[in-house]
């Protein structure tokens, strides 16, 4: 006797008891046989997974807790950390680039925990990203966590998609986000008073 399948219930594949392919290590092979290799060579054999392992450790990355914070008592009425060294990859080519960052605000009663930094840079960078964006994410999460609403955040970026492709020439980008007081050029002035030449790009 035949029974009446309800159309909005998905109908799922048997079960035959194998192990579905990777959907990420199908990629990669047939990138592989798109450029012409043969993804069964010796070279290439664990090629497809390792790409897939690579790809899902990126993005999932876990910089862990980034909101330590402390009651202030420092008469600091700037704080800066430099020389945080991220990894990103272009969203338009999904090619890596660099990015050096540095970030300054102005305590509002509590600081960040140092560490605290370099974990924000992270969490934003192991995505899909564009440098411009990612600047402005890392403003926003440290006045969030700060509650301080003056906030400067540098970023010098080297990309692989402009030395890789295209023009094949390196280059240095940098954008720059200033918030509350740090539009204002005195406190602009003074904030990259505090960094190294490799930072204002001045050498």
């Amino acid at each position: 006797m035949s029974q009446d399948v309800d159309a909005s219930t998905p109908l799922r594949p048997p079960d035959t008891g194998r192990q579905q392919p990777d959907p990420l290590e199908r990629i990669a092979r047939e990138l592989l046989l798109e450029l012409g290799e043969d993804p069964e060579r010796e070279g290439l054999l664990g090629t497809p997974a390792r790409w897939a392992r690579w790809w899902r450790e990126f993005i999932r990355y876990e910089p862990g807790t980034l909101e330590t914070v402390f009651e202030s008592a420092s008469s600091a009425e700037t704080i800066s950390v430099s020389g945080i060294e991220v990894w990103s990859l272009c969203e338009h080519h999904l090619l890596p680039f660099s990015c050096k960052v540095t970030v300054g605000y102005r305590p509002q009663g509590q600081v960040l925990g140092l560490s605290k930094f370099a974990r924000i840079a992270h969490q934003h960078a192991h995505r899909l990203q564009l440098q411009e964006r990612l600047t402005a994410d890392i403003a926003d999460t440290v006045a969030k966590l700060t509650a301080s609403a003056d906030v400067a955040v540098l970023c010098r970026g080297e990309h692989m998609c402009m030395a890789m492709r295209g023009i094949r020439t390196p280059a240095t980008m940098t954008t720059v986000t200033w918030r509350g007081s740090f539009a204002d050029p005195a406190v602009r002035a003074e904030f990259l008073a505090l960094q190294p030449p490799s930072v204002t790009g001045t050498r």
